[in-house]
Order: C-alpha cells, then sequence, then structure tokens
C-alpha cells in the first residue's frame, strides 16, 4: 500500500495528552478503511502534527481522521519510503 504523510499546520490548544488520544481514535477507526496509522509526531509550541499512515488511497487516510475525531489534515503527500 502507498504510504502518506499528512500535516495538520495548526491545531489550537495542542498537547502530548489530546494527540496521544486523537492517534488512539485513529487506531480504534482504521480497520474499517484498511488503513495502518503508523507514528505521529507533534510540535506542541506550534500546534503541528504530523502522521505516518500506510492507506490504500488518501481518501481513506482523510476518512479515518474524519470519523475519529475530525481533525482533517491541512495537507496530505504520498511517499516511498527510502533506504
Amino acid at each position: 500500500m502507498p504510504l502518506f504523510m499528512d500535516v495538520h499546520d495548526h491545531i489550537e490548544g495542542l498537547t502530548a495528552d489530546a494527540v496521544a488520544k486523537a492517534h488512539q481514535a485513529d487506531l480504534d477507526t482504521q480497520a474499517k478503511y484498511n488503513v495502518k496509522y503508523l507514528r505521529y509526531w507533534f510540535d506542541e509550541r506550534a500546534g503541528k502534527v504530523f502522521c505516518l499512515i500506510d492507506a490504500p488511497s488518501k481518501e481513506a487516510a482523510v476518512a479515518v481522521h474524519r470519523e475519529a475525531h475530525g481533525l482533517v489534515a491541512d495537507r496530505l503527500v504520498e511517499g516511498i519510503e527510502g533506504a
């Protein structure tokens, strides 16, 4: 499956706990869309979040976020894993 990286540019009031809870909601929802949310990174001060996703399509990756917590990314790019 393709890999995607999504970017949430600014989530107001972002905390480590909130990101962990949103990620868990993604994990709880992902099987419905044949998606795997693999990892996430965040910058609490800037309110930025980055998610690495293994998904059959961009639409499937977005659907998980939309259903799990409603925090849809500002950008979603497809990439190929390097060595």
